[in-house]
């Protein structure tokens, strides 16, 4: 393992610097940080090449050649003995509001991968709210606590503060939510906004971008999202054009209307003219497996014709929601769905178009068959023995079918149990992973493996990067080091039009993270998913050391990152 070097009398300072832009400093004045005889990778795609890195404040200030600054006056001294010396990576897909709003802010698993950046906002934010919103929202413990400035006009940039005022390890940011933007106006109500309604839409788009969110984000299978019509997130987008925005979508479908599903995002990125993001691309179920040479095709085409498609993932072969999920959207409607299981005549009809496979719906549970379900998140302790068990077990043990399981699990948990379903295939993540224009995100919140108190998450909390480096860079040799670093940092940084993050060059941010390629893996799995990874020794965010020899220091110098739309 790699050792910093620190005096005694500095560790403190280090652990404490802030996080501001620093006054210019003069040439030789000392470093905060000196990483040495590093193999670096910049991020761009290049070649590593041997260099050292010198850092002052929160930027990079000097890279030379191998050695040239192992004399320098520096308060912490790294040397990386050949080890990988990368940007920190950006995750573009995190789901960590809560930890950031009134967890530890810590990000524990997601910083012992090499992210230091959370980019968050799938479907739903926490903010903007309206007034009847708020009262609504309130209800959670979490916006009771913190919600009451996410109200109105700058409820997004209140957001975005709260959550660097908080106190987090990671750089923060995020797009708004489409489904927040149709609550603020419609509640959870379907049918087509009225233009009253539409114009309210726009408008909470505007501010959002004006408040620094880097585009509208849509979660098309979950509602009230996906209540929302093509013609609908087209106006959103139009709002968010003029300032930079980006439509990334999870998709309407990634079943059954897989093609379909593509056809729709690529059309709402050339009428709303902005670029198009498809949010953790995937085949899910075995019979649509085949459809991903034919979606490739689809976005590789409309690059060809000029329009900017491209996509992101995470690197399992299941995913995961909430169990409330597997049935049919409409009947959320109101946010009744538990209401709704609840009345015995309602229930056989959602039971009997929950198993209904010509009806057309997105039902994720259902393309990976009772088998490929489990089951997550119990907190009743009679139900606790089902924790990890895929659902048709727990059927088998209930003495009912899948079905009925699913609905009474439901109902006795609050509609609050997860799932994870295995649905893909690792041929297809090999082939996705080749792609010139794919990206990662974690699709996670952060956790901390002590306060995990026997609850089952999805490993990619722990180990979506880590398994990039060690499984598929490594081991497989699926694509080389460079291109992944490339594709979990600057390509990332590009999309949003970060500028000053996503490569190590000099004046750049100084999130940067040392690994050992040759240990760097994860230990996360599906039956045993709290554990850190290991490898990622030395992470460094806005300059301060976040991770020392692979123990995080407790730091929290996170800052928020904002689109190009912001106005101060």
């Amino acid at each position: 393992m790699l050792r910093v070097l620190i005096p005694a009398a500095l560790l403190a300072a280090v652990a404490c610097h802030p996080s501001t832009t620093p006054t210019p400093a003069r040439a030789d004045a000392p470093y905060d940080v000196v990483i040495t005889n590093g193999r670096i990778v910049d991020g761009t795609g290049n070649a590593w090449y041997r260099g050292d890195i010198g850092i002052r404040g929160d930027r990079i200030a000097r890279i030379a050649l191998p050695g040239a600054l192992a004399g320098a006056s520096a308060k912490a001294l790294v040397d990386a003995r050949d080890h990988v010396v990368a940007p920190g990576f950006i995750d573009i897909q995190a789901q960590s509001f809560e930890n950031f709003l009134i967890g530890d802010g810590r990000a524990l698993s997601m910083v012992t991968q090499g992210i230091t950046t959370a980019i968050m906002g799938e479907g739903s934010t926490p903010a903007p709210l309206s007034a009847r919103g708020y009262r609504a929202a309130s209800r959670d413990t979490t916006m009771a606590r913190v919600g009451r400035g996410f109200v109105g006009e700058h409820g997004f940039g209140n957001l975005l503060d709260a959550m660097a005022a908080h106190g987090v390890s990671q750089n923060v940011g995020s797009f708004i939510g489409t489904a927040t933007v149709r609550q603020y106006a419609k509640d959870e109500t379907m049918g087509p906004p009225t233009l009253a309604e539409l114009d309210t839409m726009r408008r909470v788009v505007r501010d959002a971008m004006k408040d620094g969110a880097f585009g509208i984000a849509s979660a098309l299978i979950y509602p009230p999202d996906n209540y929302n019509t093509t013609a609908d997130l087209v106006e959103m987008a139009k709002a968010a054009s003029p300032f930079g925005g980006v439509y990334i979508t999870h998709m309407r479908s990634e079943g059954g209307k897989f093609l379909e599903a593509v056809d729709e995002a690529i059309t709402i990125g050339r009428e709303g003219q902005v670029p198009v993001e498809i949010y953790h691309l995937k085949a899910a179920g075995v019979k649509n497996w085949p459809k991903m040479p034919q979606v490739i095709a689809k976005i590789d085409s409309a690059r060809a014709k000029g329009q900017d498609v491209a996509a992101d993932m995470y690197l399992y072969v299941a995913g995961g929601n909430a169990l409330a999920s597997c049935f049919p959207p409409r009947y959320a409607e109101g946010g009744k769905l538990l209401e709704r299981l609840r009345d015995p005549k309602t229930r056989a009809e959602i039971k009997a178009a929950l198993l209904d496979e010509q009806s057309g719906e997105e039902i994720l549970c259902r393309e990976a068959t009772p088998s490929g379900v489990m089951l997550t998140g119990f907190t009743k302790p009679e139900l606790k023995q089902y924790e990890g068990k895929r659902i048709n077990e727990i059927a088998a043990a209930m003495g009912k079918d899948w079905v009925d399981a699913a609905i009474d699990l439901t109902i006795a948990e609050d509609g609050k149990i997860g799932e994870i379903l295995f649905l893909m295939s690792e041929d297809n993540i090999k082939r996705q992973l080749q792609l010139p224009w794919m990206k990662f995100g974690t699709d996670a919140d952060a956790w901390d493996p002590a306060q995990a108190k026997g609850v089952m998450v999805h490993p990619r909390t722990y180990g979506n990067y880590t398994r990039l480096l060690g499984k598929y860079v490594r081991d497989e040799r699926v694509l080389p080091l460079e291109d992944a670093v490339r594709k979990a940092s600057s390509a990332v940084a590009t999309r949003l039009s970060i500028r000053d993050r996503g490569i190590l060059a000099e004046g750049m941010k100084a999130d940067v993270i040392v690994f050992d390629a040759a240990t760097v893996r994860d230990l996360a799995t599906f039956e045993q998913p709290h554990q850190l990874s290991v490898g990622i020794e030395q992470v460094f965010v806005n300059g301060v050391a976040v991770i020392r020899d692979g123990k995080h220091t407790g730091a929290k110098p996170g800052v928020v990152v904002r689109g190009p739309g912001y106005q101060r």
